[in-house]
């Protein structure tokens, strides 16, 4: 099945959308950019590449390596569009953060990773990096990833060709333009996704990541239990974890420091 290189060359990027100021909902080497003329960027046609819609989970189901099943099946069906759900080369665990929003606990993650020597993913909007310049300058400065979660947090599959362009490119050229910094991973709000925005970020330049383990822990009204919480993430680590955690998260706050030390008395480490 051809991917998008037959119509494009490289990911042109095109005005932002006009209502990239919406409120942002919360639910993780494009330095020289390639301009094409607009009738090389055409949206793709037909049976090439399906735009249906789908939700991603890791699922329950678990391997003897205690790896979910859902990620493992996400890597075998969408690797050919350099998407990832769990890094199956890889023994090490990888922590994520998705920052849709601050909510005064960025600061305090910081703390502990720098404390425990722990680098993290930082998936960042591009309203976040507007209100919040100095923790992501942070973020880079302590050698951590920050990566692209879209201009304004919107479902990909329900988007034209042009749009999904423009959210990703859109936040590429502002961490540009304001914090010199190029992100290389992508990952798509609330994990919704279809064949074709696979592969639109794969031409733009970005590896698409999603995550081995994740939880209910980003409604700040009604926060998980703390000692549950710390269980339940020790008890699901696995080589190649790809976590996905909220920064909104007071339980994940407070139960980061011992997560990451029981892990590691496990005998993982953090890539």
């Amino acid at each position: 099945m051809a991917i998008l290189a037959a119509m494009l060359s490289g990911c042109s990027s095109s005005d932002t959308l006009s209502d990239k100021d919406a409120s942002v909902q919360e639910q993780e080497d494009l330095t020289e950019r390639t301009t094409l003329d607009e009738e090389a960027i055409e949206p793709v046609q037909g049976d090439e590449l399906s735009t249906e819609k789908h939700g991603y989970g890791q699922g329950v189901q678990l391997d003897e390596q205690n790896r979910p099943i859902g990620a493992l099946d996400f890597n075998a069906q969408y690797s050919q569009y350099n998407a990832t759900a769990i890094d199956e080369d890889e023994g090490e665990i990888l922590l994520t953060f998705d920052q849709g929003y601050e909510n005064g606990l960025t600061a305090g993650i910081l703390d502990t990773l720098k404390e425990k020597n722990v680098k993290a993913v930082f998936f960042v909007l591009e309203d976040y990096a507007e209100k919040n310049p100095e923790l992501v300058e942070r973020m880079i400065d302590e050698g951590h990833t920050v990566g692209n979660h879209s201009v304004s947090h919107y479902s990909m599959p329900d988007l034209s060709y042009d749009e999904c362009v423009d959210e990703i490119n859109g936040l590429q050229e502002y961490m540009q333009d304001n914090f010199d910094y190029t992100p290389t991973l992508f990952r798509p709000p609330m994990g919704e996704f279809s064949e074709q925005s696979l592969a639109i970020t794969n031409e733009c330049g970005l590896k698409t990541m999603l995550w081995s383990f994740a939880y209910a822990d980003w409604d700040t009204s009604n926060q998980p239990n703390e000692s549950e919480s710390l269980e339940k993430l020790v008890n699901a680590a696995h080589e190649g974890a790809i976590y996905l955690l909220h920064s909104v998260s007071k339980t994940n706050a407070d139960i980061l420091g011992e997560f990451i030390d029981r892990v590691r008395e496990k005998g993982f480490e953090f890539k």
